[in-house]
């Protein structure tokens, strides 16, 4: 039996993640659940799938729910340590981390000091000290499989070139990695991008996903982070990487080896399939997804970014060249304006200014950041995004 820690249940990749538990039968059990603010669907997950251990992070959900848990599930205290207790269990075979932003790279870093294999769809703390996390990895023993996915599809193209897990040590033989994105829905926007509403933004033409996630989608910002983390996870130069905009969202990535040939994960645009792959690997088990037909897809369609409209993507391959703690820098001030632009505090054109303004204010630092500069970077960044927030001071130049 497999036993299974979620941190983030009730997002889109924590409620994926136990719908394909729940299809896979008795060798997969939930041990271990959390949440932060939506608890009437926490209850649900927490009687249905009957955890040992729960967790929520708001304090007024933990309030609300303590007196609701059933017997035989231990409620922890509202603290990101229950997050990093669970993600550290003795008895967790996989941890699926699917929180959003950087409250997941404590639990993270748990995790992989405690030889965990994690199913990481919680990108940011790989944008923030990537490296130094595989580093981590290889003394702790432990192993990433990633869930987004078009990381999961480079991970996919990988199996059987190199010994399990070791995928992050055969970068000599591939020669570009194509990273594709459905460029969100305002790709062939012709509409001036300023005056994009939230709910515009929220609209995604392919995927289903949480808020912020769906808003980085749409500034392109996403795909700027897992340039990063494929980079780090995969030992990848910038320039053997290429970001390909692919609205049809088929081709979930590709990888072109050495010899000129390329090796391309396709299927339906349904986070369930790379959750799976994840959480069964190695094995490939029937799925819940609609199987392909080429002849429906008949025509996939292929183009280079548009940097210049979408100047986020811009600033996270060049806060990747630069290094040091500007990753982390770029990931929490991307959080900070994200929010702000939900709440209607900013524009949509806005979010790339505020996020280069605490990148030019940033200190410059030699070599890859460690797990307390990271963490102090962002910390730093939050801080500086709020100021920026309140004054705006916004700069346009990018870095």
């Amino acid at each position: 039996m497999k036993q299974i820690v979620i941190l983030g249940s009730t997002g889109s990749i924590g409620t994926s993640s136990l719908d394909v538990i729940a299809r896979l039968g008795e060798e997969y059990r939930v041990l271990g659940l959390s949440a932060n603010n939506n608890t009437d669907l926490f209850l649900k997950q927490i009687h249905r799938f009957k955890p040992r251990f729960a967790a929520v992070l708001n304090p007024a959900s933990y309030e609300k729910i303590k007196d609701q848990i059933p017997q035989g599930t231990r409620l922890l205290p509202p603290e990101i340590d229950s997050l990093s207790f669970m993600a550290s269990l003795p008895t967790a075979d996989l941890v699926v981390s699917g929180v959003v932003g950087a409250v997941g790279f404590t639990p993270l870093v748990s995790a992989i000091k405690a030889g965990k294999t994690i199913a990481l769809a919680n990108k940011e703390p790989m944008v923030m000290a990537g490296k130094t996390l595989m580093k981590e990895c290889e003394r702790w023993e432990a192993a990433i499989l990633p869930v987004d996915s078009e990381p999961s599809a480079i991970f996919q193209c990988l199996a059987g070139e190199a010994d399990e897990y070791n995928y992050h040590k055969i970068s000599r033989d591939i020669s570009k990695v194509f990273l594709t994105a459905s460029g969100g829905p305002f790709a062939k926007r012709k509409a001036a991008l300023s005056t994009v509403t939230p709910e515009e933004a929220l609209n995604h033409p392919r995927w289903k996903m949480g808020k912020k996630i769906t808003i980085d989608s749409s500034t392109l910002m996403n795909k700027g982070f897992e340039a990063i983390e494929i980079m780090n996870l995969f030992n990848l130069p910038e320039e053997k990487v290429q970001i390909v905009i692919h609205p049809q969202s088929i081709v979930h990535s590709a990888v072109e080896f050495n010899d000129g040939a390329i090796l391309a994960q396709m299927g339906e645009p349904d986070m369930r399939v790379p959750i799976q792959y994840a959480i069964t690997y190695p094995k490939r088990m029937p799925g819940p997804v609609k199987k392909l037909n080429l002849f429906e897809a008949a025509k996939l369609e292929f183009f280079e970014p548009d940097f210049d409209r979408f100047p986020c993507l811009d600033l996270a391959l060049a806060a990747a060249r630069k290094g040091g703690i500007l990753p982390a820098v770029l990931s929490a001030s991307d959080e900070i304006a994200v929010d702000a632009f939900l709440k209607g505090q900013i524009k949509f054109t806005d979010i790339p200014k505020l996020i280069y303004t605490v990148l030019q204010a940033a200190p410059q630092t030699k070599g890859d950041a460690t797990l307390n500069q990271a963490a102090e970077a962002d910390q730093w960044a939050r801080e500086a995004a709020q100021a920026v927030l309140a004054d705006k001071t916004y700069k346009k130049a990018a870095i």
